[in-house]
């Protein structure tokens, strides 16, 4: 089977924490068929998120078959699955899962993430691993689900990452990919091995830790269960997936170092392709994760928020919940306001702070609000700020890492917002360039398929041969002027003034310390990267 077979297609699945989708393309990237459907998840207790495994598979297998049936005549030639990360099923001898997949910004496992700091070290495990400790990683999960409930724990036979789980319950096979590897906070980064010093700091049994594969590794065939479940033909084959946001950047040709894909999502990410790890001390103290890529040879640095499209629902939650239209009202109450929203500013840590500050008692905070300030200013204040933030996590990146950007791509429903693009631009003194289509992710996972099918040779070959169509966000040299010092002498400032008073929060909550701000060196200017 060839590239050029008319009527072949390859189905990419992207897990991911609110939705799921399941896309068919042909060879040459044209889209087929799609389908999506919202991903349940459960909040057991109050500030836990989580999500059934059989309600999981479920919902993935409906948007497969949905996507499957869309696309008629055409033969599907290829699956892979994409998914987020730090998020695992831990499933016993015949597969049956455990206990529920916690989700990745699930906190229950801050006491392990201590004990991590504190026993092994942030700077040793960063140095291993190329991840900050907190609590979100696999490790962390794995140690809290081992004192959650011990007997489950002694029955486990694997800890599958989502994207495993539904390989797995497609074709039979339990494996990993090296991106969702990367997550767990237990992978030689340099070695591409499960280490042997971390496993047994924390008492893990490596066993239970799936074989390690490479990204559009084939896997097996869609087996009987698999395609009753799906529609699926029984034989297809299936590929390793991978990390969602590796796969997004595969889509949309980001192979080289230098690349930074913009992915903006409910969180953003800025992930950064990087020719090999930065594992120093400095970085360690910065909170950049580092993780492999899905193209072989390739590594990445990812930066970005924790909270960015979820400070929007906040802000539409809160103002413009009962508008027919609440994002488009959010964006003309913003465009409608001033430069600058008359002095408002917007820090929208409302998870934690972001890298390079390292600071899980991080809180948000508008501030410059007078009885003049309106809603109008709140809007603007907040897509300011989110993109004040990712600035100043690209700049760190660039500082820490010697990073050399020779391009920023953008996608996800963070890049539908006009103003918001326009106030990233400025800031970052060069164009960007935003895809037109919401495929990437998915497309990325079908780029895999179809390595794992023999239709391309290789990741960073499928990528060169798929066409993506760009919107360009030009530089307004007027806003650039009157953003910069906003940035610079208001914005990063903001933190370090707050930084006493939330901790002082924290304190009269009973909250105990759960993480620490990084000593970081300033961030140079990305734009001073960009124009030299």
């Amino acid at each position: 089977m060839t590239a050029g077979s008319r009527d072949a297609c390859l189905l990419g699945v992207d897990v991911g924490s609110t939705n799921v989708k399941a896309a068919a393309f042909t060879p040459d990237g044209q889209w087929v068929a799609s389908a999506a459907a919202p991903m349940p998840v459960r909040h057991s207790r109050p500030g836990w998120s989580e999500y059934d495994p059989h309600e999981l598979f479920a919902a993935t297998a409906g948007v497969v078959r949905r996507a499957v049936a869309a696309a008629g005549a055409r033969r599907i030639v290829g699956v892979a699955v994409a998914s987020m990360a730090e998020t695992a099923i831990p499933v016993d001898a015949t597969g049956e899962p455990l206990h529920a997949a916690v989700a990745w910004h699930d906190q229950r496992a801050r006491r392990q993430a201590e004990w991590w700091r504190s026993e092994v070290g942030a700077e040793a495990v960063y140095g291993i691993t190329g991840l900050p400790v907190v609590p979100i990683f696999g490790a962390c999960k794995l140690m809290w689900f081992r004192e959650r409930d011990p007997d489950a724990f002694g029955r486990m036979r694997a800890w599958l990452n989502v994207a495993d789980y539904v390989a797995f319950r497609l074709c039979g096979v339990q494996a990993t990919d090296l991106s969702l590897a990367s997550r767990l906070m237990l992978l030689d980064l340099r070695a591409r091995r499960w280490s042997d010093a971390l496993t047994g700091a924390a008492a893990i049994d490596p066993r239970v830790l799936p074989g390690l594969v490479t990204s559009g590794e084939r896997l097996g065939g869609v087996h009987r269960d698999g395609s009753a479940a799906t529609g699926l033909p029984v034989g297809v084959p299936v590929a390793a997936g991978g990390h969602d946001h590796p796969c997004g950047a595969l889509a949309l040709g980001m192979t080289e170092p230098g690349d930074v894909l913009d992915s903006m999502g409910t969180s953003e990410a800025l992930f950064a392709v990087t020719p090999e790890p930065t594992l120093t001390a400095s970085m360690a103290a910065s909170g950049y994760q580092q993780g492999v890529h899905v193209v072989a040879d390739r590594t990445y640095a990812n930066g970005g928020l924790y909270t960015s499209g979820a400070c929007v629902d906040w802000l539409r939650g809160l103002v413009a919940v009962d508008e027919p239209d609440p994002y488009a009202t959010l964006g003309r109450w913003a465009e409608a306001a001033p430069v600058g929203a008359r002095g408002v500013v917007f820090l929208p840590h409302l998870r934690w702070a972001s890298p390079p500050i390292v600071d899980l008692d991080a809180r948000g905070a508008f501030v410059g609000l007078t009885a003049a300030s309106d809603r109008g200013d709140l809007a603007r204040a907040l897509f300011e700020g989110l993109a004040f933030e990712a600035q100043a996590s690209l700049d760190g990146l660039v500082a820490q890492a010697g990073l050399d950007v020779r391009r920023v791509r953008a996608i996800g429903g963070g890049s539908r917002h006009a103003l918001l693009m326009r106030v990233k631009a400025a800031l970052l003194g060069a164009p960007i360039a935003v895809a037109v289509h919401d495929e990437a992710t998915t497309l990325g996972a079908a780029l895999l398929a179809g390595v794992g099918a023999g239709v391309y040779p290789d990741a960073a070959a499928a990528a060169a041969s798929v066409p993506v169509a760009y919107r360009e966000v030009p530089v307004d040299e007027a806003w650039r002027s009157a953003y910069l010092p906003r940035y610079r002498d208001v914005y990063l400032r903001l933190y370090d003034q707050l930084r006493d008073v939330h901790r002082a929060v924290a304190a009269l909550e009973g909250r105990p310390p759960a993480g620490v701000a990084g000593d970081a060196p300033a961030p140079k200017g990305v734009s001073d990267a960009l124009r030299s």
